[in-house]
């Protein structure tokens, strides 16, 4: 995970080495600001994977995740079906329910309530679903309107973008399970690093349930774990290697952490990140 923070002149340098270090994907933040980085600099989402695209050439690359607090799906249908292009068919669409921070609030809306915002997941990950595999789509929902909503050329992936449904929740679970070619999950914030690998365990079963319920096989859906959100993987190579074994024994196919900054907020050492990139061919 690269937070979208630098000036790409510098910044080019870090996605070219997340491909050279072998790691499978590399993500950034969908976010117009965020949390206690809201005063510091952040720079748009869409333009910074498009520049990755053009200094890699094998990664995967993907928001992490875009919601429909501040985006409809009919534009953001064709953005999606440019980075795929632009990227060779590399793109991930990582796609949540959206949370109650600044981008909630950003376009003066209100805030609202969980069940209304795993509603309109659930219809913006159908449009969006729509939009990517048929030319032209017209819609009438509840939260959003599309009048021949074309779609020309389509997406280098058949049948479209793969979408990274994030949930933690069991309505959301099954938006994944229904939509997703892969699930992500933060687990539970605020709890310490014992009872939130026990919370992930739990939510596991949970989707494991709505998978069946969805009448989808176990290994079609592929399992993303966003590993920093009690403690930082990265702290030391130690670390990382507990984590990614405990993540493989639930039964996670992908691991995310984040790419160590300066200060605040995932602060670290790249000196680990490198040895951890060295490990990737035995954890694997």
């Amino acid at each position: 995970m690269l937070l979208p923070q630098g000036r790409w002149s510098q910044d080019a340098e870090r996605w070219r080495r997340a491909e050279d270090y072998g790691f499978d994907h590399a993500w950034t933040y969908d976010h117009l600001a965020w949390r206690s980085l809201v005063d510091q600099p952040w720079f748009g989402t869409v333009p910074v994977l498009a520049a990755a695209a053009g200094v890699t050439s094998r990664i995967a690359l993907g928001t992490w995740v875009s919601s429909p607090n501040y985006r409809h799906p009919v534009p953001f249908a064709k953005d999606v079906m440019t980075l795929d292009d632009v990227s060779s068919g590399r793109f991930l669409l990582g796609v949540g329910a959206g949370g109650v921070g600044f981008d909630a609030t950003v376009l003066g809306g209100e805030v609202l309530p969980p069940r209304d915002r795993v509603d309109r997941l659930g219809e913006f990950v159908e449009l969006l679903d729509a939009l990517l595999t048929a030319p032209v789509t017209s819609w009438s929902g509840r939260w959003y309107e599309a009048v021949e909503a074309r779609m020309h050329p389509g997406c280098v992936q058949q049948p479209r973008t793969p979408f990274v449904v994030a949930a933690n929740g069991p309505r959301g679970m099954r938006v994944a399970a229904r939509f997703g070619q892969g699930w992500a999950t933060t687990g539970r914030e605020g709890d310490d690093a014992s009872t939130w690998w026990d919370g992930v365990a739990e939510t596991v079963r949970r989707f494991e349930d709505a998978v069946a319920e969805a009448g989808r096989q176990p290994g079609e859906v592929d399992r993303y774990l966003s590993v920093d959100t009690a403690s930082y993987a990265l702290a030391s190579v130690e670390a990382f290697a507990d984590a990614a074994g405990r993540a493989r024994e639930l039964g996670f196919t992908d691991l995310v952490t984040h790419w160590p900054r300066d200060e605040g907020v995932y602060a670290g050492d790249e000196a680990v990140l490198e040895q951890v990139a060295d490990l990737l061919p035995a954890l694997r």
